[in-house]
């Protein structure tokens, strides 16, 4: 009997709960195969906050849904995934992106304080753009 009372420790120890791991960031190719052929719609703090249209060759397109788009590209920066979109070619902006069960969410690495986007819709069309720069 004496042996068990010694295991019982022990084997409330083992049946603690195990932290969870911290979430790793995507890895580019990762982001790659969920992103491409996809739109995909953010929000943050509950308000919706913008779109995106991943397309092949890590090309983008982003609104934040006022009609207007911009055309970029995205590429890995040091484990981050970093946007450089036409309108400000010289001021990348660098997300860690995390799969969650509901979607992704990113986090602005350029100020982490900042901006936490949650995905909370993905469609296959294409964003509707209406301008400024539409037309033939």
């Amino acid at each position: 009997m004496r042996p068990l009372l010694t295991a019982l420790p022990l084997l409330a120890a083992l049946a603690a709960p195990v932290p969870a791991a911290e979430p790793q960031p995507m890895t580019a190719d990762e982001f790659d195969r969920y992103s491409t052929g996809k739109t995909l719609f953010y929000a943050t703090r509950g308000q919706a906050y913008g779109a995106e249209q991943y397309l092949s060759g890590r090309r983008v397109i982003w609104t934040f849904l006022d009609g207007e788009c911009t055309q970029g590209v995205w590429y890995e920066s040091a484990g981050q995934i970093c946007f450089r979109y036409d309108h400000d070619p010289d001021d990348p902006q660098c997300w860690s992106f995390y799969r969650s069960s509901t979607g992704l969410m990113a986090r602005f690495e350029n100020d982490p304080a900042a901006t936490e986007l949650v995905e909370v819709n993905q469609s296959r069309e294409p964003l509707v753009c209406t301008g400024p720069e539409v037309g033939v």
